[in-house]
């Protein structure tokens, strides 16, 4: 079992994929790790050698930002936000949509369970 980064990445897929596994690394740093280490895009996991393990948990130390490193700036960035008082730290700190979503209907993941208002009848016709 090979751990990069943290993260155990499961061994019987291919590297690309398990690449992915790691926190910040998506489909195209995961191709572009393979590329510089000369990885074929077919190799698995269980078939890399413990030198070419070492290689990637380098390359991954020095030139990407990943796991706790990476979560941490991006709560550290959204605590600055809602600690400006802007829109977006605003709608952060009500835990409403950030990024302009109708809230009338839908937004329900972001809302949490719909709450009925104590005390209102419903129309009978």
């Amino acid at each position: 079992m090979a751990r990069i980064a943290g993260v155990n990445i499961p061994t019987n897929k291919r590297v690309v994929i398990s690449l992915r596994y790691i926190y910040g690394i998506g489909p195209k740093n995961a191709k572009d790790i393979c590329e510089k280490l000369g990885i074929p895009e077919d190799r698995r996991v269980n078939q890399l050698t413990d030198e070419e393990v070492l290689r990637i948990r380098e390359l991954i130390d020095r030139e990407y930002r990943v796991e706790g490193d990476l979560r941490r700036e991006v709560a550290m960035n959204i605590k600055r936000l809602m600690d400006l008082g802007c829109y977006r730290g605003l709608r952060h700190r009500r835990n409403l949509p950030v990024r302009g979503q109708r809230t009338h209907t839908n937004a329900r993941t972001r809302k949490g369970k719909a709450v009925p208002i104590a005390g209102k009848k419903k129309v009978t016709k």
